[in-house]
């Protein structure tokens, strides 16, 4: 009798050891193909940025596409150096002037340029490229797009928001602002941002070239998927 209930826990024992052993070997099948995986992803991302070297000649940077630039060893650029686009003159009342958050939102917003600064706030070295005129790597300051429309609660047939500024607007996919950095600056290079730069917000747009970086941000209106005619 004593020696079957032997034969019966080493039997036991032998099966908790096989399937330990296959459990051990599924887990580290799947950590290769996940490790193979994650190399993949970082092989095709590396090769699909160029990564500059320090020193690298801005007047070329402005012929290349940003969006197949990793910017990470470039020197940040003097603000007294930055090119500028499009209008420059706007001018606003601080005590007056608002941001709006509109539209396809249950809680639409009204927020001073205090309230703004108040925000969870990101900072980032982004290239803004004129294409064929100039290129400015700066360090820029802002509250992540994201987190303005979070808390404006957009309803469930929200697609896309529109940046407006001064006499130009931008529609991007909703979807975006939670993958890409897409953030409002208020600061560059450590310092307000200049007038003729957009002050007081500007929109900061990873990867795409500099005439969508709105200036004058005044109004960020969530929409539906338009209706076919």
């Amino acid at each position: 009798m004593e020696a079957e209930q032997n034969d019966t826990m080493l039997t036991r024992r032998g099966l908790l050891k096989k399937t330990f052993r296959t459990l051990l070997a599924a887990l580290a099948g799947n950590f290769t193909i996940l490790w193979n995986r994650g190399r993949r992803v970082s092989r095709a991302w590396a090769e699909a940025r160029r990564l500059l070297p320090r020193g690298f000649a801005r007047n070329k940077i402005a012929n290349m596409n940003p969006a197949e630039i990793d910017n990470r060893n470039l020197e940040i650029d003097p603000l007294d150096q930055f090119g500028t686009m499009g209008p420059t003159e706007d001018r606003v009342d601080l005590a007056s002037w608002r941001l709006k958050v509109t539209g396809e939102v249950n809680l639409p917003l009204l927020l001073s340029y205090g309230e703004v600064l108040k925000l969870p706030s990101i900072t980032e070295d982004v290239l803004l490229i004129c294409p064929g005129f100039f290129s400015n790597n700066g360090r820029w300051t802002g509250v992540h797009v994201r987190e303005i429309v979070r808390g404006a609660q957009p309803t469930k047939g929200a697609a896309f928001i529109d940046i407006k500024g001064y006499e130009k607007e931008l529609r991007i996919p909703l979807q975006d602002i939670y993958q890409k950095e897409i953030f409002l600056a208020y600061q560059v290079n450590g310092a307000p941002l200049p007038q003729k730069h957009g002050f007081p917000l500007r929109l900061v747009y990873a990867d795409v070239y500099g005439a969508d970086w709105i200036k004058y941000v005044s109004e960020i209106a969530v929409a539906p998927i338009p209706k076919p005619t």
